[in-house]
């Protein structure tokens, strides 16, 4: 009595009401962004039953799909090929042929040729927008997959046999009790806050400004990043001829870049990059970023385990942010293929990501301090490497794998 008196009074209230969750899921998977989706479609055939938690408000427009271009390796395009994720693209990826670095004011360059490394391309560009599209359309495919959309958690609690989700819905609220949970929820990950792991953050003191690019000439597949004290300028190769382009700006000057109007930014963009893709005729809408490196301190904590951004958040220099987190996520299905879920599962993810995480922000982090650095010690060791790299492309072999992907364990032919 005493509970259908309690669930008259909270309807009356339009307060909502707890409903139990149909199943107890052995993994709960809390964002369904481009990492979170990309781990569902890993683990749809792996017998393990799936919960799929989105804040999205539909499955065809998840949030955080936006107007970025992605570089996306080599070896994260075929794992995407083997999820069946790549056909689900509105416009197939835009290969990557070559290579150019350079930066203001140093000498040398380095041209990284796919051809002469025995490759076709060193991987693809997509739409960021296009590539979550193409994941939520295969999630939607997967019968093993339940999807929960627009939800979001709003409690975590660990307990003997995994953790109870508290999820907030249009419908009410319910409960969820998976074995693990993985936060795959961003870069202020509220479950990685909840679970009490801490952050290392670093503000690299410049933001980011994105948008698509015309020029003169049409792309060829050469992908740019050019240099400077200011941040890097990076052109991308995209289809029907343009580029994407990415600038980082000092954070004093942000406002005053922001306020540009179309015709002085692509100006500003061309006095930035300089004139080796041709003249710049126009760009598209711009949208920005401030560039902050953010570090989870631990990869897991008891039940739930932390992968893509909401473990790292790092430097867009090298397009290393999403291959990253592609790998975080294949890694985990591997590691539960080998030993399942158990109470050691968080450390053994944690000890598979290791050398990969760490070689690639020591890349990432070094590599942007290393060119912002304007010293002219600095200055004479980049020119030196800049010409060593661009007259013997036998020494950039790492730098080809790890634009390539192969950087740290290779996990991919093991999950496919």
């Amino acid at each position: 009595m005493r509970s259908v008196i309690e669930y008259l009074i909270r309807s009356a209230l339009r307060v909502p009401v707890a409903t139990p969750f149909p199943e107890t899921p052995d993994i709960a998977i809390v964002g369904g962004g481009l990492v979170g989706s990309s781990l569902a479609c890993a683990l749809a055939g792996s017998g393990l039953s799936v919960v799929l938690v989105e804040a999205a408000d539909s499955p065809q427009a998840p949030a955080g799909f936006d107007q970025r271009k992605l570089a996306l390796a080599q070896r994260s395009l075929k794992a995407l090929s083997g999820l069946g994720v790549l056909p689900k693209l509105a416009v197939p990826p835009t290969p990557i042929a070559r290579i150019h670095v350079s930066r203001v004011g140093d000498f040398g360059r380095i041209l990284l040729e796919a051809t002469e490394f025995g490759h076709a391309g060193f991987g693809g560009v997509v739409l960021a927008q296009d590539l979550g599209h193409a994941l939520a359309r295969r999630v939607a495919e997967l019968p093993a997959i339940r999807r929960l959309c627009p939800a979001e958690v709003v409690a975590y609690a660990p307990n003997a046999t995994g953790a109870e989700l508290r999820v907030r819905s249009p419908d009410g609220e319910s409960r969820i009790q998976a074995r693990c949970v993985v936060a795959a929820d961003g870069t202020r990950s509220f479950l990685r806050q909840a679970a009490g792991i801490g952050t290392l953050e670093h503000d690299y003191g410049q933001t980011l400004f994105v948008c698509s690019l015309q020029a003169e000439r049409a792309s060829d597949g050469t992908a740019y990043e050019r240099f400077s004290a200011q941040g890097p300028v990076a052109l991308l190769p995209m289809a029907e001829g343009r580029y994407g382009s990415i600038c980082a700006v000092d954070r004093a000057e942000a406002d005053a870049v922001a306020a540009m109007p179309d015709e002085a930014y692509v100006e500003y963009l061309q006095s930035r990059f300089g004139w080796r893709a041709g003249r710049f005729l126009a760009a598209g809408a711009r949208t920005r970023y401030p560039l902050v490196r953010v570090l989870a301190e631990r990869l897991h904590a008891g039940p739930l385990l932390v992968m893509g951004n909401a473990a790292q958040t790092i430097h867009p220099i090298g397009a290393q942010g999403f291959n990253l987190g592609l790998r975080d996520a294949l890694s985990l299905v591997k590691v539960l293929r080998e030993s399942g879920i158990d109470g050691d599962l968080g450390r053994r993810y944690a000890d598979s990501r290791r050398e990969d995480r760490e070689r690639t922000l020591a890349f990432s982090d070094g590599l942007a301090r290393l060119t912002a650095n304007p010293g002219l010690p600095m200055h004479l060791l980049r020119s030196l490497g800049l010409t060593l790299l661009g007259a013997a492309p036998d020494l950039a072999s790492g730098l080809v794998s790890g634009a390539m992907g192969y950087r740290g364990q290779t996990v991919f032919e093991d999950v496919l």
